[in-house]
């Protein structure tokens, strides 16, 4: 949910911004730009529908071995352990890629990859039954999939930048804290082979480490 919506004469401004303070590092930059290179239909609050994109969404989630429910998650779960609901939007459903990818091993098999129950999902009860992670590892997790997903979708040649908005990356603009924040996220998905440093493209390489290790890490190195 955007908290606060950018109307379109304003995004460009801040959209040059942000890239302007990425400037000195490479990778990041680069990343943004590839986000923004589909340029943005005229209203910025409202994802994608287009049947088009819909179908590359499944076709790349298809590719990634997900089973495919032709369901809405309301009536099931968004991910069940094994297959991904298909009734939501494009950049919903590539999201949940993002998931699949940053999860770690033993929770990819678990209901909405064991981060209790997504907005979406119906059966709240069973998938907040199975909760592995919690906050604030949980959150750490969401912005790494809400990065990686939203390259995908760039990667597509979609809009992802709705995504971006969306997911409130450019809230409050290019403020330090939010600048730092991008920079760290890309460098992390790098340093886990998610993102390819030579392209800026995401890659299809899976976390491999545990949520004890690997979260250690992160608050090790920071």
């Amino acid at each position: 949910m955007i908290l606060s919506p950018l109307r379109a004469a304003e995004f460009d401004g801040v959209a040059a911004a942000f890239a302007a303070g990425l400037a000195d590092d490479p990778l990041a930059a680069a990343v943004f730009a590839a986000i923004l290179r589909v340029p943005p239909p005229g209203d910025l609050a409202t994802l994608s529908t287009d049947p088009r994109h819909h179908a590359e969404a499944v076709e790349l989630c298809r590719s990634f071995g997900f089973g495919l429910l032709d369901l809405a998650p309301q009536d099931h779960f968004t991910w069940d352990g094994a297959a991904v609901a298909i009734r939501i939007e494009p950049s919903v459903l590539i999201h949940e890629i993002g998931h699949y990818q940053l999860a770690a091993p033993a929770r990819r098999g678990l209901y909405d990859f064991g981060l209790g129950a997504g907005p979406e999902t119906g059966r709240k009860a069973e998938a907040d039954a199975v909760q592995a992670l919690f906050l604030p590892e949980r959150d750490v997790e969401e912005g790494l999939c809400s990065l990686l997903g939203i390259l995908w979708e760039a990667d597509l040649g979609q809009p992802a930048v709705l995504a971006l908005l969306e997911q409130n990356w450019l809230e409050g603009g290019a403020s330090p804290r939010n600048l730092a924040h991008f920079r760290k996220i890309v460098r992390w998905l790098a340093a886990m082979g998610l993102i390819d440093p030579a392209t800026a493209r995401p890659t299809r390489a899976l976390r491999q480490e545990d949520d004890r290790d690997f979260f250690a890490r992160w608050y090790r190195e920071g």
